[in-house]
């Protein structure tokens, strides 16, 4: 009876979570994970049917939102000199496209922001740390913010990455560099709620995610070196760790762009470039955490990774154009499966339904596979054709249809 009440007490706390949380970053809790029933278990040899495609949504790696009858994906303008929020209607039809701030003026200056969405409001951020908010409507900002001038933000090589994290009317935004670390805005006017102390240390790639352990509500973040946990009431950094069993800051080694995992009490982290794999554990009261494990077979690059019954499946970086796709235990760490995809690379993956979907970047595969603990199960595949340039935008899925973007091309296939 205990053990039931727990459970129905767990069950509550994550909907209250989610209920208000923004619609945006890898799905409602920014783990991959998309709550759909009834998918199809199997595709035709060419795919499942294609809706309909567009292009001009801009050049950008984001991923598209689906909120209120609406979808919405962020790209660059034709001059690749201003970020754009477009928006569309489920059949493939735009309402808008709107400037919101500008590219990032370096390498790789593509747009990354994936739209957060509540309360008919879209937050964004920019290539250079604007944080924006805009009317879903009809695309008008109705507050901005520039990060770089009111919080010091201080980037890598490739800029700000980041896609904003909006829960109970606050907007999560991690400038990094020597005045704060993470900040809270005001979601209906942008106005500062609080900012942390500096860990003097420039921000990742990587979105914040918040947690509730033991009914504690914690948001988890990271900066080039350190990830971090945030009380959300008053922006006190609570605890912090950078044992990373080597120096994080040397060459690309602090290259963090993935979200971690969070499950009963434990945060799964992975990136690439040699960081590895790192399972931690917090202690009751959210206060610290400890290593339980390292994994070196797995090394995330920028395609993220799910937990399903027990299993983290990822794809592994090797070098920027190569890398296999893995299977770890999420409670030992022990590497169940390490294989290529024939002829393809590494990607991005997302679960619904009790199936993995991932899509290879290097020729553009798209595999429905089942979450087979044992080899990498691949079921239907198919190859998407139009876009161009990188393909590091995750999937997305909402009511039955398959949403994925390649450039400045965005596409829907139904799968239920």
């Amino acid at each position: 009876m205990k053990t039931i009440f727990s459970i129905l007490i767990w069950a509550f706390l994550s909907l209250n979570l989610t209920a208000q949380s923004a619609i945006g970053w890898r799905g409602i809790n920014r783990d991959g994970v998309y709550h759909e029933k009834n998918l199809l278990k199997s595709w035709k040899s060419e795919g499942p049917e294609c809706l309909w495609s567009v292009e001009g949504i801009g050049k950008g790696y984001s991923t598209p939102v689906v909120s209120d009858g609406m979808l919405f994906v962020t790209g660059m303008d034709e001059d690749e000199k201003y970020d754009v929020l477009n928006a569309f209607t489920l059949d493939g039809k735009q309402v808008y496209q709107v400037k919101f701030g500008a590219v990032w003026h370096n390498a790789f200056p593509d747009t990354r922001t994936t739209p957060a969405v509540i309360n008919g409001k879209v937050y964004v951020i920019s290539g250079i740390g604007e944080v924006v908010c805009l009317n879903a409507k009809n695309g008008e900002v109705i507050w901005s913010i520039n990060g770089e001038e009111k919080f010091g933000v201080t980037t890598s090589v490739w800029g700000v990455s980041e896609s904003p994290l909006v829960f109970d009317n606050k907007v999560i935004f991690t400038p990094g560099g020597f005045q704060t670390t993470m900040v809270a805005l005001d979601a209906a006017t942008g106005n500062t709620l609080w900012t942390t102390k500096t860990l003097n240390d420039t921000c990742s790639h990587s979105s914040p995610f918040i947690i509730n352990h033991n009914g504690i509500k914690q948001i988890v973040g990271f900066s080039k070196e350190y990830m971090f946990g945030v009380n959300p009431e008053t922006g006190e950094i609570i605890w912090q760790f950078n044992d990373w069993d080597f120096d994080i800051s040397d060459g690309m080694n602090g290259v963090v762009a993935n979200t971690p995992l969070y499950h009963n009490g434990k945060i799964f982290v992975s990136n690439g470039y040699e960081m590895r794999s790192h399972s931690l554990e917090l202690n009751e009261s959210a206060t610290d955490v400890k290593l339980l494990w390292r994994n070196d077979s797995l090394n995330v690059h920028t395609g993220g990774m799910v937990l399903v019954n027990g299993t983290i499946f990822a794809s592994n970086w090797i070098k920027n154009n190569l890398g296999d796709w893995v299977a770890v235990d999420w409670n030992t760490g022990e590497t169940l499966y390490k294989t290529m995809w024939e002829g393809h690379s590494k990607g991005s993956i997302i679960t619904a339904d009790g199936m993995l979907y991932c899509y290879e970047e290097r020729q553009g595969k798209v595999a429905l596979v089942n979450p087979n603990r044992e080899k990498f199960d691949i079921i239907s595949e198919f190859k998407i054709k139009p876009g161009s340039g990188g393909r590091w935008a995750h999937p997305s899925i909402k009511d039955g249809v398959l949403y994925i973007r390649h450039g400045d091309v965005l596409s829907a296939y139904k799968i239920k």
